[in-house]
C-alpha cells in the first residue's frame, strides 16, 4: 500500500517537473513543421544524456532542429561539417604559440559547446571519429597533456546521408554503439510541405523563444532518473536484448539465428531503460509502462544489431527483427 502512495506522490512530482515539455514542444513546432518523431527523439536524448545519430536525406531540417533546440534552451551550439581532410585538431582545438605571452596557449575547438551537430559524420577519417568518441563517452577532451571537461549539457547529434556512399568511411561498431538513439527521418506529408513553403516565403521566418536554461535540463535529468521502473519492466528489457543475442531461445525467433551476426551489448539495455524513463517523463508519468519501452525500442536497438550476409541476401532489416522480437517476447 505504501508503494502505491509513493507512486502517486512521484507521479504528481513528475507532472509538475515535466510541465516544460509541452512549452518546449510548442516552441519547436513554431519552427519545425511535422517531424514529431524527430522532436520526441531529441527530447529523449536530451533528458537521458544520450547522443543521437540521424539518418535522413538532405533538406529535412536536421540542422534547423538542433539549432532551434539550442535557442530554446539558451545553450551554445556549433555545427561541424565533416570532410575527408578534417583533422582532430579542427574538432578539438590545438596548442598555439602566443608571442605576447611567450608560451603555448590552448585554442579550443568547436567541440567546446553544449550542442554539437556533426554533419555527415561518415565523411571524416577514423582519427577524427576517435577524437569525437572520447568527447562523447568521457565528456572530456585531451589537448597536449591537459584534459578539459566539457560543459553540461553536452549533446552530439550526428547526421549521415543514407544514399551517398562515395568518399565515406563507415562508422566503427564501437562508435555506433555510443549513440543512444538512431533516428531515421522521412519526407514530410503534403500538408506539412505546404506549411514549409509558407514559412520560407513569409517576410520573416518563425523564431523560437528561449524558455529554459541549461541548468533546467540538468535538473530535469536527475528527476528522469527518479521515474519508477518495476522489476517486471527491467526483466522485459533484458528479454528483448537477450532475444537479439540468442534468438533460438525464443519460440518463433529461431529463423534469425543465422541472420544476426552480433546481438546488442549491455549498453543497449542501459540505453533502453534510460530512454523508456525519459519517454515516460515526456508523457508526464512517474512510472514506466511496457508501451514506453516499445515506443523507444526501435530507435535504441536498430543500429546495434549486426546483420549477417544471409540477412542481407534475404533483405531482412534490423527493424523487421526488432518488430518480430517485440511481437514475440512476453509483455509484462
Amino acid at each position: 500500500m505504501e508503494q502505491s502512495v509513493d507512486i502517486r506522490e512521484l507521479n504528481e512530482r513528475i507532472k509538475n517537473e515535466s510541465s516544460f515539455v509541452d512549452l518546449l514542444t510548442i516552441e519547436m513546432n513554431k519552427v519545425i513543421v511535422g517531424q514529431k518523431h524527430l522532436i520526441e527523439g531529441l527530447l529523449v536524448g536530451l533528458l537521458s544524456d544520450g547522443h543521437i545519430l540521424l539518418e535522413g536525406l538532405p533538406g529535412l531540417a536536421k540542422t534547423l532542429a538542433i539549432n532551434t533546440l539550442a535557442t530554446i534552451v539558451d545553450a551554445d551550439f556549433s555545427r561541424i561539417q565533416f570532410t575527408p581532410d578534417l583533422l582532430p585538431a579542427d574538432l578539438l582545438g590545438t596548442m598555439i604559440y602566443s608571442q605576447k605571452k611567450e608560451e603555448f596557449v590552448i585554442k579550443k575547438g568547436p567541440i567546446f559547446t553544449n550542442f554539437v551537430l556533426a554533419d555527415e559524420i561518415n565523411r571524416a577519417p577514423a582519427k577524427v571519429q576517435s577524437a569525437l568518441l572520447e568527447a562523447m563517452q568521457e565528456r572530456q577532451v585531451t589537448i597536449g597533456d591537459t584534459t578539459y571537461k566539457l560543459d553540461k549539457p553536452f549533446l552530439v547529434m550526428a547526421t549521415q546521408n543514407p544514399i551517398e556512399q562515395e568518399g565515406t568511411y563507415p562508422l566503427p561498431e564501437a562508435q555506433v554503439d555510443r549513440f543512444m538513439l538512431k533516428l531515421v527521418i522521412d519526407y514530410p506529408q503534403k500538408q506539412e510541405e505546404q506549411m514549409i513553403i509558407r514559412h520560407n516565403l513569409a517576410q520573416s521566418f518563425p523564431k523560437a523563444s528561449t524558455i529554459l536554461k541549461p541548468d533546467d535540463i540538468i535538473r530535469a535529468r536527475t528527476v528522469v532518473k527518479d521515474v519508477y521502473m518495476d522489476e517486471k519492466i527491467e526483466k522485459y528489457i533484458v528479454d528483448i536484448v537477450f532475444a537479439t543475442r540468442f534468438p533460438d531461445d525464443y519460440k518463433g525467433l529461431e529463423k534469425y539465428k543465422d541472420m544476426i551476426s552480433t546481438g546488442c551489448s549491455p549498453r543497449a539495455s542501459i540505453s533502453l531503460s534510460m530512454a523508456a524513463k525519459a519517454y515516460a517523463f515526456i508523457k508526464r508519468r512517474g512510472y514506466v509502462i511496457p508501451e514506453d519501452v516499445r515506443a523507444v525500442c526501435i530507435d535504441v536497438l536498430r543500429h546495434r544489431i549486426g546483420l549477417s550476409y544471409e540477412a542481407e541476401a534475404n533483405n531482412v532489416t534490423s527493424v523487421e527483427i526488432i518488430n518480430d522480437i517485440l511481437n514475440t517476447v512476453e509483455v509484462p
